[in-house]
C-alpha cells in the first residue's frame, strides 16, 4: 500500500484491538483511501478465518505540521505497550516501529 499510495510510514505499533499509523500525505491520493485499500486488503485476506469484521468502521486522524509534534506522537504510540501493560521497555515490543529509531 505505501508503494501504491505513495505515503511514507514514519511509525507503527500493533496492539492487540487495534493499531497506531504515524504516516506521511500520499502523493496524488487521498489519505482515506489508502487506509480503505489496506483496510479492504487486509479483511479479504482474513474473511476466511474470523467470523467478525476485523477492522473498526471508523478511525482517528491528527495532522502533524511540526517536527516536535511528530516526535511527540512517535513517543506515545511507541510507549503504547507500555502504558497499557504489555511490556516494560517500548523495545520489548516486537509489533514496534520503535526499535527502526533506536537503531
Amino acid at each position: 500500500m505505501r508503494r501504491a499510495y505513495g505515503f511514507g510510514v514514519l511509525g507503527y505499533v500493533v496492539m492487540p484491538e487495534h493499531v497506531h499509523l504515524l504516516l506521511s500525505e500520499p502523493l496524488d491520493k487521498q489519505l482515506s483511501t489508502a487506509l480503505q485499500a489496506l483496510k479492504q486488503s487486509v479483511a479479504r485476506t482474513l474473511v476466511l478465518r474470523a467470523a467478525e469484521p476485523f477492522w473498526q468502521a471508523r478511525y482517528y486522524d491528527f495532522n502533524v505540521w511540526s517536527a516536535e509534534k511528530q516526535t511527540e506522537k512517535l513517543k506515545y504510540l511507541h510507549r503504547n505497550p507500555v502504558t497499557r501493560g504489555l511490556v516494560e521497555k517500548p523495545e520489548d515490543w516486537p509489533w514496534s516501529s520503535f526499535r527502526h529509531y533506536l537503531t
